[in-house]
């Protein structure tokens, strides 16, 4: 076949090249039939037998997981433990064994229809997690029903290194992958919020997702290369690519090896320019891996882990573990926690959430929080009791206006001081800040300045939101972009706000985590970025290569420029005389994403 090129959502970095391995596992077909009155309790009692089969699989998984990558990976079953035995599933799959005789498999397999039909319409992204978590518990249920092997099983054909291309892989699949023999993943569904997607950075395995539908179009065996930082799948390249990749691959293991010295050094331009370099983190057993890499705190703890895929909302003891486990893994540096940004692609099964034609622009983060006060009260509170065991600094997702800082600060004192009428001395402080994430708060940024205690950029959707681009849509790619000259502008805004306000401001967006974007913001004044872990020493690298002075010139030029292809131009000519930009991967290289 011709070279087949599929661009998806990075999951994992890492470049592999490796046949490919077509896994296909799929439902099973349930023949069509029905079953005498006298035999429906018989029925009901197999299904019964069925899902506590299923439930001692899925906890022998979730021990395996727990084994292998930590409690919190672990936890990623909960969900389907609890849905083996949600009343609306069993009693209507019993009803129609009962009452429609129809055979156990038959019956369930009808109400999994149901919910994934009423799921499916609910218009919210977060939903797909839960259809992964019910097509783990369909297939593995009627495979017991029909007396088929475990789904597992299919992973036993793979006996050499491979790229595992998929449709879809479920918890219970990704937990059980050889690291040894499963080199990479490509799957045509997810999001980097979903299991499949949180599960391969806990492996260690690259891996792309969100590739539509590429596993209509591969075969296995055929030879593929994967960038799990570039999110670019290269089904059957040819040769120029096969070397291009080859000799990328050695680079970057050079490269990585020179990163790997400069663990412990220290963030300084070549012109003595200081940079604070933090870690973004989505659960809290990546922040020893973080410290371990030479983070200088925590830039952005994502909080929505706990909530992701849960039908019961966190309790505060939960929520407090986790925290204090983050801040106590950085006792001397700061550690940023944002408050819970569901909405959008993030909803968890415990919000009745009215169906929205664009949940982006919708109610999401802390439009949610303050209209869920007991949510945000008991989140709010973790936070405040953690704040004792280090410098916890708190993060406000999506902010817009003055009045919702003020009403977090006002639930604040009130929580400190119900915590301390029951006992609780709250010996540590807190800081308060926001996240600017859209035009409102970057133009606004100077007043806005006078309330916060931080500015945190998230550039991800400050792009999106000033272009009007949806940062996941794959036919806007080439439109979305943070070298366009608004973007950069605003960019130039909200640093010199927070200079003049005493604040600091950091950026712990997708933008700090490339060459083109480091030079940018260094030059535009912004001197705290906030990445991956396994960023963290290549961007101490490129930020030990640059001059602070140079960059501030090329930055000063790219605010006045008219174009996008300007501001790269100026940005490339500037970089390019401190590194080697072949480096760095496809889309991320020499002009910026395309």
């Amino acid at each position: 076949m011709a070279t087949l090129i599929r661009d998806g959502i990075s999951a994992a970095p890492g470049i592999v090249i490796a046949p490919a391995h077509l896994l296909r596992w799929e439902v099973p077909r349930v023949p069509h039939g029905s079953i005498r009155p006298d035999e429906a309790e018989a029925e009901i009692e197999r299904f019964a037998e069925a899902r506590e089969r299923a439930k001692e699989r899925i906890r022998e998984i979730q021990e395996y997981a727990r084994e292998r990558l930590g409690d919190i990976e672990a936890n990623i079953f909960d969900p389907q433990l609890l849905m083996i035995d949600d009343p609306e599933l069993v009693e209507t799959t019993n009803s129609y064994i009962r009452d429609n005789l129809l055979s156990a498999a038959r019956a369930f397999q009808l109400r999994v229809l149901e919910f994934q039909s009423e799921w499916r319409l609910s218009g919210h992204p977060m939903v797909l997690d839960r259809l992964n978590d019910l097509l783990d518990i369909q297939v593995r249920i009627l495979r017991i029903l029909l007396d088929l092997p475990d789904p597992e099983e299919s992973l036993a054909e793979i006996s050499h290194e491979v790229v595992l291309i998929a449709r879809d892989l479920t918890p219970s699949l990704m937990a059980q992958l050889d690291r040894d023999l499963v080199l990479g993943i490509g799957i045509d569904a997810g999001s980097r919020t979903s299991h499949a997607a949180i599960l391969a950075r806990s492996l260690g395995i690259p891996a792309v997702v969100g590739l539509g539908d590429l596993s209509e179009f591969v075969e296995t065996g055929e030879r593929v290369i994967l960038d799990g930082r570039a999110a670019r799948v290269i089904v059957e390249p040819d040769e120029f690519e096969l070397n291009l990749y080859r000799e990328r691959d050695i680079k970057v293991r050079e490269w990585e090896e020179e990163i790997a010295r400069l663990t412990l050094a220290d963030a300084v331009t070549t012109d003595g320019v200081e940079v604070v370099i933090r870690a973004n983190i989505d659960l809290p057993g990546e922040a020893i891996a973080a410290r371990e890499q030479g983070a200088e705190g925590i830039g952005l703890f994502r909080t929505e882990f706990l909530v992701i895929g849960r039908s019961q909302y966190p309790g505060e003891e939960e929520q407090y573990a986790a925290y204090r486990k983050v801040v106590e893994s950085f006792p001397e540096q700061p550690v940023y926690i944002r408050t819970f940004d569901l909405g959008g692609d993030k909803f968890p099964l415990f919000l009745e959430m009215p169906p929205e034609e664009n949940p982006f622009l919708g109610w999401r983060a802390i439009r949610v929080c303050l209209d869920t006060p007991e949510l945000f009260r008991t989140h709010l509170r973790a936070l405040l009791r953690a704040s004792d065991y280090g410098d916890l600094r708190i993060m406000l997702p999506m902010i817009n206006q003055i009045a919702e800082i003020e009403a977090t600060r006002d639930i604040l004192r009130e929580e400190e001081e119900n915590l301390r009428a029951e006992g609780y001395e709250l010996r540590g402080e807190y800081e308060l800040g926001i996240m600017i994430e859209t035009p409102a708060a970057a133009l606004t940024a100077s007043e806005l300045a006078r309330h916060a205690d931080f500015f945190s950029i998230g550039t991800n959707d400050l792009v999106q939101y000033t272009l009007a681009v949806d940062r996941g849509n794959s036919r806007l790619a080439s439109r979305y972009t943070p070298f366009h000259p608004a973007v950069v502008r605003q960019l130039e805004r909200i640093s010199r706000a927070g200079r003049d306000a005493g604040i600091e401001v950091s950026v712990c967006g997708e933008l700090a985590s490339y060459p083109l974007g480091v030079y940018l913001l260094i030059g535009l004044g912004i001197e705290t970025l906030s990445v991956g872990p396994a960023s963290l020493s290549e961007i101490k690298k490129i930020v030990r290569s640059i001059s602070a002075e140079d960059a501030a010139e090329r930055a000063r030029a790219a605010l006045e420029a008219e174009t996008v292809e300007e501001v790269r131009e100026i940005l490339t000519a500037g970089i390019s005389r401190w590194l080697d930009l072949s480096l760095f991967s496809g889309r991320w290289s020499e002009s910026g994403p395309e």
